[in-house]
């Protein structure tokens, strides 16, 4: 795996390391808070070893790493290519890759629980063409957490985690979408 760019996200306390093989499946993300969160991740595991480094964001072909506002941001990032670049996917044997289940299969299954299916498929699915795509360049992602009456609790993910503009500017915006697009009486929360 190669680092092929290092760029800053709208956070100050994140970088997003773009890479030219990819870290998770197609549409998939992986979101670690804690060392704890990362037991079954080698990877992970070993970027959190590195002093500094607060939160991780896998997605596609880059990594999102989240580091606290004392870190040497140079050194920290030094020993993040060094190990994304010496590390060796397990997924290179096909008979390595995790089989697939029926959950996979149906979008339905990974929706939060709460709330309406139908209405939250048709929120996740404006959420991933008009919102995902614009927070995954600046380094981050969202996952929705449920749907409880007209109220919507996500969670950011990635560089938008820690990042003042997503609490604010962000979350207006995305109330705003759903409200012209699927509910005029949606409100949009961070759980």
């Amino acid at each position: 795996m190669k680092v092929t760019s290092i760029q800053p996200t709208p956070n100050p306390n994140a970088f997003k390391f773009l890479l030219d093989q990819a870290v998770a499946k197609p549409g998939q993300t992986l979101a670690y808070g804690k060392p704890e969160d990362a037991r079954s991740d080698v990877l992970a595991q070993g970027l959190f070893a590195i002093p500094g480094v607060e939160t991780l964001f896998f997605c596609d072909s880059f990594v999102t790493v989240s580091m606290i506002a004392s870190a040497d941001w140079r050194a920290v990032a030094e020993q993040v290519t060094r190990l994304l670049e010496s590390h060796e996917p397990a997924e290179t044997d096909p008979a390595a890759a995790p089989a697939a289940t029926e959950e996979d299969d149906n979008p339905l299954a990974r929706l939060p629980k709460g709330g309406d299916p139908e209405v939250l498929s048709r929120i996740n699915s404006l959420l991933d063409d008009r919102v995902r795509p614009a927070l995954a360049g600046d380094g981050g992602g969202l996952e929705v957490m449920g749907l409880e009456g007209k109220t919507l609790f996500i969670r950011y993910q990635g560089a938008c985690g820690s990042c003042p503009s997503s609490t604010a500017g962000t979350l207006m915006a995305i109330q705003n979408l759903l409200q012209s697009e699927i509910d005029e009486e949606l409100v949009v929360t961070m759980s």
